[in-house]
């Protein structure tokens, strides 16, 4: 699964990275938690076809929801139930976006320590989540209010985070970027850019467990605690930095 993410890379590089139009003013975050605003990539329809980014919830409420608490179980979509899960099914067809970010946090799926882990690509890069979004309508005191909201897409854990959990996000590398946000892409095309990025473009380290507040947002989050990487090569790869 994804429940907490990073992104503290300057709006200017994610501009050029992924070719949204505006030149938003993007404050580093080291610690993005469910029920959060975050940046999120969509593509308008053509003929414009222009990327826009947008500060939206972290957490999915479809819009035929009655009740905002649903948002809490749906951080998350699972890649093989996209298109059957009633949640998920008709953003998937209509309503994909990318999530931006430079790293993510996961914590071993066994045990209590609840040791965090800060998972990075090896090059340092920033790079895109695969998410869904949908625009709900809150009605309170004879108003209406839309608020969009997404939910980032996992799938099975690569041979390098399956040491960690067996479920990671999938990460759009490459072409699969502009197939998963393309509003004309049909079911057939998408299905083959959900699966894991490879390993050997990830690292992970150690991190203080001061993450696991979701309160706390500061770059110390990042500090390795111990001086390993762990990689694909199999092993260590030496010391990183923050």
């Amino acid at each position: 699964m994804c429940g907490r993410y990073k992104l503290a890379t300057p709006a200017e590089i994610l501009r050029d990275v992924f070719g949204f139009v505006e030149r938003p003013n993007l404050p580093a975050r080291y610690n993005i938690a469910p029920t959060q605003d975050a940046p999120v990539v969509r593509q308008r329809r053509q003929p414009r076809g222009e990327r826009t980014v947008r500060n939206l919830r972290w957490g999915l409420i479809p819009s035929w929801a009655k009740d905002a608490k649903i948002a809490t179980s749906l951080i998350n979509a699972r890649a093989e139930s996209l298109a059957s899960r009633p949640a998920f099914a008709r953003a998937f067809r209509q309503r994909r976006c990318a999530v931006l970010a430079d790293g993510f946090y996961d914590w071993p799926a066994e045990g209590t320590d609840r040791q965090p882990y800060l998972v990075t690509r090896r090059d340092d890069a920033p790079f895109a989540f695969a998410g869904l979004w949908d625009r709900w309508i809150e009605r309170r005191d004879g108003g209406e209010t839309p608020i969009d909201t997404f939910t980032i897409v996992t799938t099975a854990a690569n041979d390098l985070l399956r040491r960690l959990h067996p479920r990671m996000p999938v990460i759009l590398v490459g072409a699969a970027l502009d197939i998963w946000l393309d509003p004309e892409s049909d079911p057939a095309r998408l299905t083959p850019v959900l699966g894991g990025a490879p390993s050997a473009d990830l690292q992970y380290v150690a991190v203080g467990k001061q993450v696991n507040s979701a309160r706390i947002d500061e770059p110390a989050l990042v500090t390795p605690v111990g001086p390993e990487v762990a990689a694909v090569d199999g092993g260590l790869s030496g010391p990183t930095g923050g």
